[in-house]
């Protein structure tokens, strides 16, 4: 249906935009500098060219970029599912699954539980990763890439301003795949709705969009212990991995997530009302969301997950209802900098539609209520130097949780820059880990754990010339986690004892003539005496190519080999019903290394990708897994593309 919904309003848009402004004709260079338009869609004059960097992409924190039509090796590795760079994460034999999470960033402003089902929200697109457009004539981009087996993956966009006062954006991302082993099918789907409107004299801005999205994965609990023999033997015999014996082959986890959101702001006193340099303005955010997650069986697998109350198909659904506002009070002045005071409320009602009578015990099926909260915010800028300050507090309902966040900036010149920062959270666990529910008997808990507390020090040396280097320091109390308990069933646990957690992360590209190394490496030191955060000391990405132009500059270029690598460590395991990883400490995984050919090329404003993934497969060793029983992909080819026009 969201499909259905998704091209009658791409069609009607699209008319509606070409019926207000008349055809369009374009003529630019090889490398999208210039676009020109006879009447573009926010009033230029015929002899006016648009620039590339007139298309402006602007961020939930009001950061503005413009859109990119180059080729990089940056643009290579966010040419995936999930758009945006993959270091640290380990992806499934198939895309649109789970990834297993390399490293941690403990950051955080978070006054609330999160919802559970983690596995399932590296694809869910929270308002954070919501951005919004401006742009001089409407602006389409298409991406296409080849997925497992049968499907695809596909992401549409359009977006323009209707005036020089309003823009919006629709978008489409859908996938399809297969994959290469017995009952991995994935489907999901995110659509988005964005607009954002400004009065002719600049007092009133408003911000929306709409999302719904829906990811769904079946689930096989992993390889069989004597397919994983099979497996590893490289037997030709097995290298057909359909053949492979999973643990079941009835189940399957869905995702489904739709949000409004709102965000405007009215100007007071703009300075250009006197001759003050002092400006005041009011605002109010506002989010509705609703999601539930949800597993299905068609009959219970009691040698998995233990015994069950009935084994006939049934399914467990969790859901959560979100009503957050906001209203603000901003001031600004050149002397003292931008202030704003905040006041909050979360209305939250999660839970199940039962009660759980377990060995007499009765487990509730609700957890809502009203959360008000008080905040700040502080930015200065001065010569060098920037300062930003951000600060939250629980003041009242069921849930205590604070958060303070400090960082500063010194700008060198214009290639080097230093930044400090400081980041304290308490806030309660997520909400899977407090109350859950399921037609397993293992799976029915409702804890009162302590809030988790985390205290993050970091430091960022940003500069081209040099490297970006960044290094960050936390420690984290009554750490929450899942794990097998001695009855050997999976529960939510709390750790005791403090981790200190040290992360040092180096980026640095060296070129020499049209050929060049980019790398990425990463150093990780955990103290925890329990063993329940593990991550890989050493993880890095290097990356060898060779980049030009050819026939006449008429096609940019670019191939090479990425070689992916992390040392041994004790790798979470993945429960499919919790949709969450669990602490294992009983094999190690890792020190395989995976490489990649690639060969990239832009045309005009199309970039194309061919790549020929883990080609490595077949010669290094069949040990590779992205979780215990849940093998990497082997040796394949893929295709994409992108491709951006402007009309």
């Amino acid at each position: 249906m969201i499909k259905i919904v998704f091209a009658f309003l791409s069609v009607f848009f699209y008319c509606g935009a070409f019926a207000q402004d008349g055809p369009n004709r374009l003529s630019r260079t090889g490398g999208g500098q210039g676009i020109r338009s006879p009447r573009d869609t926010i009033g230029k004059s015929n002899k006016e060219i648009a620039k590339i960097t007139d298309y402006l992409i602007i961020s939930h924190e009001n950061d503005t970029t413009h859109v990119d039509t180059t080729l990089t090796i940056k643009k290579d590795y966010k040419f995936n599912y999930l758009r945006r760079d993959e270091f640290g994460l380990m992806p499934f034999s198939n895309i649109g699954q789970t990834y297993n999470s390399l490293t941690y960033d403990l950051e955080s402003t978070d006054l609330m539980p999160s919802f559970g089902a983690r596995a399932r929200h590296f694809n869910y697109m929270e308002i954070e990763d919501v951005s919004y457009y401006r742009v001089p004539t409407p602006l389409t981009e298409l991406l296409y890439k080849s997925a497992f087996e049968q499907g695809q993956l596909a992401d549409s966009f359009f977006t323009v301003n209707t005036s020089p006062q309003f823009n919006f954006s629709i978008a489409y991302k859908g996938l399809r795949s297969l994959g290469k082993y017995q009952n991995i099918l994935t489907s999901t789907g995110n659509f988005r709705f964005t607009a954002n409107y400004k009065t002719k004299n600049k007092r009133y801005f408003v911000r929306t969009h709409i999302i719904t999205q829906d990811l769904m994965n079946q689930e096989n609990g992993g390889l069989q212990e004597s397919s994983v023999a099979n497996f590893e033997s490289g037997d030709p015999e097995f290298l057909d991995r359909s053949i492979l014996e999973v643990n079941f082959e009835n189940a399957e986890n869905i995702l489904v997530g739709k949000r409004v959101y709102l965000d405007h702001k009215y100007y007071l006193l703009n300075k250009k009302d006197s001759l003050s340099t002092n400006q005041i303005s009011i605002g109010h955010l506002m989010s509705f969301e609703d999601k539930y997650y949800e597993f299905n069986q068609t009959n219970a697998n009691t040698s998995f997950f233990g015994p069950a109350f009935k084994t006939s198909p049934f399914t467990d659904r969790v859901t959560l209802e979100n009503f957050y506002n906001q209203a603000s009070l901003n001031y600004s002045n050149d002397v003292i900098g931008d202030l704003q005071f905040n006041i909050s409320n979360a209305n939250y009602n999660y839970g199940y539609n039962k009660v759980v009578v377990l060995n007499g015990n009765t487990i509730t099926n609700r957890l809502k209520g009203d959360i008000f909260s008080a905040g700040g915010k502080y930015h200065k800028a001065f010569k060098k130097f920037e300062f930003n300050g951000e600060l939250g507090l629980n003041i009242s309902g069921d849930f205590d949780g604070n958060y303070i966040k400090g960082e500063a900036t010194f700008k060198l010149n214009e290639d080097l820059s230093a930044t400090a920062g400081i980041n304290h959270n308490s806030k309660a666990p997520n909400y899977n880990v407090l109350l859950y529910q399921s037609n397993y008997l293992n799976y029915n808990w409702r804890n009162s754990f302590n809030n988790t507390e985390t205290q993050q020090l970091s430091f960022q040396l940003k500069s081209n010339k040099i490297a970006n280097i960044s290094v960050d320091y936390s420690t984290i109390t009554d750490y929450t986690y899942f794990k097998r308990d001695d009855d050997d069933a999976i529960k939510a646990f709390q750790n005791n004892k403090t981790i200190t957690y040290l992360r040092v992360k180096l980026e640095k590209e060296i070129k020499f003539g049209n050929f060049a190394l980019d790398n990425t490496i990463l150093y990780q030191n955990v103290q925890d005496e329990n063993g329940v955060l593990n991550v890989p000391e050493l993880t890095t990405r290097n990356t060898l190519y060779y980049a030009n132009h050819v026939f006449k500059k008429a096609m940019y270029l670019q191939t090479g080999v990425t070689f992916n690598y992390f040392t041994k460590y004790n790798m979470n395991a993945y429960d499919p019903l919790l949709a969450e990883f669990y602490v294992q400490n009983t094999r190690q995984y890792g020190e395989f290394p995976r490489l990649d050919f690639f060969i990239n090329a832009k045309i005009r404003q199309t970039r194309i990708y061919l790549k020929a993934e883990h080609f490595n497969a077949a010669f290094t060793g069949y040990d590779y897994y992205s979780a215990p029983n849940h093998p990497y992909r082997d040796f394949t080819v893929r295709f994409g593309v992108v491709w951006n026009f402007f009309l």
